[in-house]
């Protein structure tokens, strides 16, 4: 079994799936890739299945000396990365040889990239995904972010061919908006007509408290009606909470399972690649859909990731 030692961890270096779904009436969120979008292709370029563990690298990453041959793939945002001093090009498969070190720099895009080794890394399951829950300290390599001498192990092949490049199609699929489209939430008739047009027409930042539970922003308050209170109940990922302050919070992926807080809005499941690229002083808009713009939106998504039109 070959190996990957961590020299550098970078600022927040995780392992992740596509997380562990099914287990919020226990109180255990799914977790998973920030960007399951990017974690999914940059797999199934290097020849994995598209659910095989990687490395989630967040803003800044870290060094990596590969010991061993191996096969990699960088998916999500450009971070600069170099091997052995040249240049590591995106979505694209890359042969490492023995003893070669990767250095992954600062972001120049979005929020997210992932290293994707063929074979994947080896973690013990928890609850059936090898994610990193980190306000648990379960699952990923001992429920934490990677620190400096940590040896991570690489699974057994299964697959040694190489895919082809990314076609045009899901290179687009792939760029994040800053839009993001959302459907009414539970709570939307909580809120007035002047309410729904600032959430329609506000531009929002993503504030420095973002993180994988949720991302806070800052921008036009949104008053709720009345000043009801809620009961809490169970929420969904991409929920629009909206607080006292009126100040949004999108739930994400280690988001708590309830919440008393009404629900403006969803983020679509198409559009969750895009929050996982988000970074502080981001600013993005919300547009409204309809339920079957959202699903077409997603049948399309999952179309193009399992069909031939993804490689060119």
């Amino acid at each position: 079994m070959s190996v990957i030692c961590v020299l550098e961890p970078g600022l927040f270096t995780t392992v992740q799936d596509l997380g562990r779904e099914g287990f919020g009436a226990m109180g255990v969120s799914a977790s998973g890739a920030a960007d399951a979008a990017s974690l999914r292709v940059g797999n199934l370029l290097v020849g994995n299945l598209d659910g095989a563990a990687a490395l989630e690298i967040t803003l800044f990453g870290g060094t990596f000396l590969f010991p061993d041959a191996a096969a990699i793939v960088l998916s999500g945002s450009d971070f600069g990365a170099v091997l052995d001093g040249v240049a590591v090009e995106m979505w694209e498969p890359v042969d490492v040889r023995p003893g070669q070190t990767l250095r992954v720099g600062a972001t120049r895009s979005g929020a997210r990239a992932y290293l994707c080794v063929r074979g994947g890394i080896a973690a013990t399951p928890f609850l059936g995904s090898a994610s990193t829950h980190i306000l648990s300290g379960l699952g990923g390599f001992e429920g934490r972010a990677l620190k400096k001498g940590d040896t991570l192990a690489v699974g057994d092949v299964q697959d040694n061919s190489h895919s082809e490049k990314l076609s045009r199609a899901a290179t687009n699929m792939l760029l994040p908006r800053k839009i993001l489209r959302v459907t009414p939430g539970p709570q939307g008739d909580w809120f007035d007509a002047r309410a729904q047009r600032l959430f329609d027409t506000g531009v929002y930042q993503v504030t420095e408290d973002a993180n994988r539970m949720g991302l806070r922003l800052v921008g036009p308050a949104i008053a709720r009606a009345n000043g009801r209170e809620l009961i809490s109940e169970g929420v969904a990922l991409g929920a629009v909470q909206i607080p006292e302050s009126g100040m949004p919070i999108i739930l994400f992926v280690e988001q708590q399972t309830t919440g008393g807080y009404p629900k403006i809005a969803n983020v679509i499941s198409a559009d969750f690649h895009s929050l996982g690229q988000l970074r502080p002083r981001d600013e993005i808009r919300f547009e409204m859909v309809d339920w079957d713009t959202a699903r077409n939106l997603f049948r399309e998504q999952e179309e193009l990731l399992a069909s031939k039109e993804l490689f060119a």
